[in-house]
């Protein structure tokens, strides 16, 4: 077997996932953000020959870090198509699912993928680079209101309309194609001495328009908690609070709105039972190795029997 392509992507409280995990060496278990593998890696390694690994990654450029085995299969596709990618291949129930939210390491590197606020790149922002929509698109075609929204409701910026103005006035005279762009019209408008952090919340609130991130993640959910066996575990990884809320509220309770809701005997409406009442983050150590995990929050489920 291969070695994880740490280079790709440092996985993130890699062993407190699999932990969480509570991986059966003849289980049934998935990781639906495949990466550099290394989550895939440690799961893997716990197998038998009788327990089976499923991986997908919507982003073609992960495919180089597969590696050959029976046991071992590599589905090309948004986590959005979990039920049916799994159904395809004769799989209706897992023993454990595995998700580390939000965008690769190699993602934020390659500079033409126009993640990061640093080079010159195209706006870009797509995960699966045959997606149809980019950054530029909404930030060149969408109306005001549009934008507002946008940058409101994934960026948490102060004063969205004021920002989403500067934009539709700017792209009259020239559409806004690159990052540096995009960064020089964000500079007059950035925080003194908070510039940095306002650039990550307006490319977050971008990338996560482009992706529709906040509503895959809540496809996928439900899919998992369908998935799961009884006594099955549910590992999710997310790194800003809009993904944490809605994995939080559904595994609390069972729905987004994060309201508990009840049956006619007063039983608790809810698939999954939380593991850890308190999010899982990184210690010291890790953070100083890994920058990009200082945000990362680790949430654990059982399947309710």
């Amino acid at each position: 077997m291969e070695q994880t392509n740490n280079t790709y992507h440092i996985p993130v409280l890699r062993d407190a996932c699999i932990d969480g995990l509570e991986v059966n060496p003849e289980g049934v278990y998935v990781d639906v953000t495949f990466g550099g593998g290394g989550h895939s890696k440690a799961i893997f390694n716990k197998l038998n020959n009788k327990g089976a690994l499923f991986a997908l990654d919507q982003d073609e450029d992960a495919k180089a870090n597969v590696w050959d085995a029976p046991n071992f299969n590599f589905i090309q596709s948004n986590f959005k198509f979990l039920s049916n990618q799994l159904k395809a291949r004769g799989v209706k129930s897992v023993d454990g699912i595995l998700a580390d939210l939000g965008v690769s390491s190699h993602q934020f590197d390659v500079e033409e993928r126009g993640f990061s606020t640093r080079g010159d790149a195209n706006l870009d922002m797509r995960m699966n680079k045959v997606g149809s929509v980019t950054a530029a698109d909404i930030i060149n075609n969408y109306e005001e209101e549009e934008l507002v929204g946008v940058l409101r409701k994934y960026g948490e910026i102060k004063n969205p309309r004021k920002l989403a103005s500067e934009i539709i006035q700017k792209r009259i005279s020239s559409p806004l194609a690159t990052t540096s762009d995009f960064i020089a019209l964000l500079s007059k408008m950035a925080p003194k001495f908070k510039e940095h952090r306002y650039y990550a919340q307006v490319f977050q609130a971008l990338r996560i328009e482009v992706n529709k991130e906040l509503e895959v993640l809540e496809q996928f959910l439900l899919q998992a908690s369908d998935l799961l066996n009884p006594g099955g575990r549910l590992v999710v990884l997310s790194y800003h609070s809009l993904e944490d809320r809605i994995v939080k509220n559904y595994m609390k309770k069972g729905n987004f709105e994060g309201v508990m809701k009840k049956d006619f005997y007063g039983n608790p409406l809810k698939p999954l039972t939380e593991i850890n009442r308190k999010p899982i983050t990184p210690g010291e150590d890790e953070m100083s190795q890994n920058s990009r995990s200082r945000s990362a929050k680790l949430r654990i489920a059982e399947k309710n029997g």
